[in-house]
């Protein structure tokens, strides 16, 4: 297993931070609904089961975000879209202790996700000029099958190098 990227164990992080959040205020709808705090029970009873289910999503994210894994991208930068614009509407509504934590966890996220080393191991995009020269696949080549110059292995190839009538 190769090294741990810093800014990938920071998006995990703060993807789990987000995941904890939306835990955090399904147990709070779901103490509302059962102390018939809630604007109708039924409705404090189906938002406790969609928190519930949306923070378990957002740890499923957050899990694939740290093993690198490439369909985690969109739905991790999606959550921080989401998360960051939430939060401007509860700082807008005064409620400084939801909204700053949301925007400051979002721009963390979006900045550790768009980071070159993030966006390289979570889209399998352009390689760094040493991987290039010492002949390193990167992960997304190394699961699809690909070659390092996007060719596949095939009939009449060997290990990726093209074949006859290729290119």
């Amino acid at each position: 297993m190769g090294q741990r990227l810093p800014t990938l164990a920071a998006a995990a992080g703060v993807q789990l931070a987000e995941a904890v959040l939306v835990l955090v205020a399904t147990v709070l709808a779901g103490i509302d609904a059962a102390g018939g705090r809630s604007y109708h029970v039924n409705s404090g009873i189906a938002l406790t089961i969609i928190g519930a289910v949306c923070a378990l999503a957002l740890a499923w994210v957050a899990a694939g975000v740290g093993r690198g894994r490439p369909w985690s991208r969109t739905p991790a930068l999606l959550t921080q879209l989401f998360v960051g614009i939430v939060g401007i509407y509860l700082l807008q509504a005064h409620r400084l202790d939801w909204g700053v934590p949301s925007v400051v966890l979002a721009v963390a996220g979006f900045a550790a996700l768009l980071a070159p080393p993030s966006l390289r191991a979570l889209s399998g995009g352009p390689r760094t000029r040493g991987e290039q020269q010492s002949g390193q696949r990167t992960r997304g080549e190394r699961e699809s099958g690909q070659g390092a110059h996007g060719e596949r292995a095939g009939p009449g190839t060997s290990g990726g190098q093209p074949g006859p009538g290729s290119r």
